[in-house]
């Protein structure tokens, strides 16, 4: 019987490992308006990964010894 990634239990460790062992970036936009005005914008983007894989995949800055 197969089942579906919603139907399976999936820890949250397990769900954190996986999304730190592969990186993941959050984008978003939002718009606040008033009567058809646009108030505010703001463009949201999120780099969640850890250092390790960051390093690999060559996505920080060179630091020296401060890591």
């Amino acid at each position: 019987m197969s089942s579906t990634i919603a139907e399976r239990e999936v820890a949250l460790v397990d769900l954190v490992d996986r999304l730190l062992g592969g990186g993941v970036v959050i984008a978003g936009d939002v718009t606040l308006a008033v009567a058809d005005v646009d108030l505010v914008y703001l463009s949201l983007r999120a780099l969640v990964s850890s250092v390790a894989t960051a390093e690999e995949k060559q996505v920080l800055p060179r630091m020296g010894s401060a890591l």
